[in-house]
């Protein structure tokens, strides 16, 4: 007998609606329960659904968006052909540059975005109980009702492709689809004393940056997550060795001054030949560092 998901995931959601309609949501009693000196950051507590909220978000704003199409942070693999034919388009913000540049007085283009903003934390039941795995795709996309040949489901699958991907050499990665799952990998790796830091900036459009003064090494044991293209909240967390943080101060030609997340990779001797960092600074695995700047979705755990 077949068995329809979508009614009883309404009927379950409605129940769930129910349960929080009085005191805290259940993700912040676990947040306390697991992390009670650690502050829940407001890039997190913005994702965490209250009992009157859709449960899905549509994602044709992002794969329409040309900032959103290359996953640069999590990507290591080759450069897709339909970067190599925009090229221009990605080289008028800087996405990667060289350690050497990361200097006061450097001048860049930059933008700061969220992933997707409008993707929100299942419940974990509920994430738990819906497929997250390749061979399992034509599933996923019936159940979101998506094209397999739409962009949105191009960028399912390839968001599930980067989850399953093997590690590299030196990295410790886990693709969290709830929020109790991502507290439970951040406490795994680090324990209960941790610091959670992400951009003080409001998110802009593209301009003119320029370095500041005060560049500071975020120091201690780190973890960083990053908030994946997908129809709900999944964030790709891990660990790295080679890498180094900054917290760098910025002036913008608008004259707002934030803070932003830089992470500079030491060793890249693992990444794909044709990676796309390689093919815009000219430079090969093993080379030069390479640094870029996080998302403002983007969250470093650090150990304290």
């Amino acid at each position: 007998m077949k068995i329809h998901l979508l009614p009883f995931f309404a009927l379950l959601c409605v129940t769930i609606a129910l349960n929080r309609s009085n005191g805290a949501l259940p993700e912040e009693v676990y947040w306390k329960s697991n992390l009670p000196n650690t502050p829940l950051p407001k890039a997190l507590q913005e994702l965490l659904l209250p009992g009157n909220e859709s449960r899905f978000a549509d994602i044709k704003d992002i794969v329409e968006s040309k900032q959103s199409v290359f996953n640069y942070v999590t990507g290591y693999g080759p450069i897709s052909l339909a970067i190599k034919k925009n090229i221009a388009t990605y080289n008028e913000s800087t996405i990667f540059f060289l350690y050497n540049d990361l200097h006061r007085s450097k001048k860049m283009k930059l933008s700061f975005t969220n992933s997707i903003k409008e993707s929100k934390f299942l419940p974990r039941k509920i994430a738990d109980s819906i497929p997250f795995s390749s061979n399992k795709s034509q599933e996923i996309l019936n159940y979101f009702s998506i094209d397999p040949a739409s962009k949105e489901g191009q960028i399912i699958k390839q968001t599930i492709k980067e989850c399953e991907a093997p590690r590299f050499r030196g990295e410790d990665k886990y693709c969290a689809t709830s929020f109790e799952s991502l507290v439970d990998f951040i406490t795994s790796k680090l324990g209960s004393e941790v610091r959670a830091l992400s951009n003080e900036v409001e998110e802009s459009t593209k301009q003119e940056y320029t370095i500041l003064t005060g560049i500071k090494i975020i120091k201690g044991d780190r973890l960083v997550c990053h908030k994946q293209r997908y129809k709900y909240a999944v964030f790709y967390c891990h660990k790295m060795s080679g890498t180094m943080a900054y917290m760098v101060p910025l002036l913008g030609n608008d004259g707002s001054k934030p803070k932003v997340i830089v992470v500079c990779h030491s060793d890249t001797s693992a990444w794909n030949p044709n990676h796309f960092a390689f093919y815009v600074l000219n430079v090969k695995p093993g080379g030069p560092p390479i640094c870029h700047f996080l998302k403002s979705d983007t969250i470093v755990w650090v150990s304290t």
